[in-house]
């Protein structure tokens, strides 16, 4: 099955080199590799452009962005990678083998986050936990049927006809589209973590310190499962 790599970005000039680097080393290629940009005003697109990828420009909001990727996307699996993040050579083959299981519609890697200083065991860890206890305190009817809610910094990835089927991300939603993501692709399959890395920065822990970012991740969580969804952007600031 054909993959796609669809990277939503805003403004990210400064970490996106990392990632074109990290892709080319990517055995085997994907079919494509897609940036969709939500009105970047530094060199985003202008670098993906320069690393061969295609560029797509979408209104901004990482749902939105998403959506219309997909809907452009080539491949028959699509997998979400931001622009922080670090993937294996392998990365495709990891998705093709995951995805060939028919049982499965949607899954992701293990995300450890670090930055050039250290790894943040204590914050990985938590956020490991989170993908269990987010659907027992949230949504315990799909807890109990084996659900994860996975993040985005997970590079989740899904065929794309099951993501259409469901209706893609809820298209208002500025963050936690990919919790919302996970709770409709239940219905047409298993939800599951690779046991596979990837690395994703620690950008936010450094800005916040980690009990600020815990405590703005928890709090973003709590406003999603309340139905509070026009409340979560304000809570979850940019960091660049």
């Amino acid at each position: 099955m054909s993959v796609t790599l669809l990277v939503p970005t805003l403004d990210e000039e400064r970490v996106l080199p990392e990632l074109v680097a990290l892709f080319e080393r990517l055995d085997p290629k994907p079919a494509e590799i897609m940036l969709v940009d939500g009105g970047s005003t530094d060199r985003t697109c202008e670098i993906a452009r320069e690393a061969g990828w295609r560029v797509i420009e979408s209104e901004k909001g990482r749902a939105l962005q998403i959506n219309n990727g997909v809907e452009a996307a080539r491949g028959e699996i699509v997998c979400v990678v931001h622009a922080d993040t670090h993937p294996p050579a392998d990365m495709v083959q990891v998705i093709e083998e995951t995805l060939a299981d028919q049982r499965i519609a949607l899954a992701s890697f293990t995300p450890v986050i670090r930055g050039p200083k250290k790894t943040r065991w204590g914050t990985t860890i938590h956020n490991w936990a989170k993908t269990w206890y987010a659907p027992l305190i949230t949504r315990p009817h799909l807890f109990v049927r084996g659900v994860r809610l996975l993040f985005g910094d997970h590079a989740m990835f899904f065929r794309r006809a099951d993501f259409i089927a469901v209706g893609g991300c809820t298209p208002g939603d500025k963050v936690m589209e990919e919790a919302d993501l996970c709770v409709k692709l239940a219905q047409r399959g298993r939800v599951k973590m690779v046991p596979r890395r990837v690395y994703t920065s620690d950008r936010r822990i450094a800005e916040w310190g980690a009990l600020k970012a815990n405590w703005i991740y928890f709090k973003v969580g709590m406003l999603w499962a309340f139905g509070l969804r026009g409340r979560m952007a304000q809570h979850y600031p940019d960091v660049r």
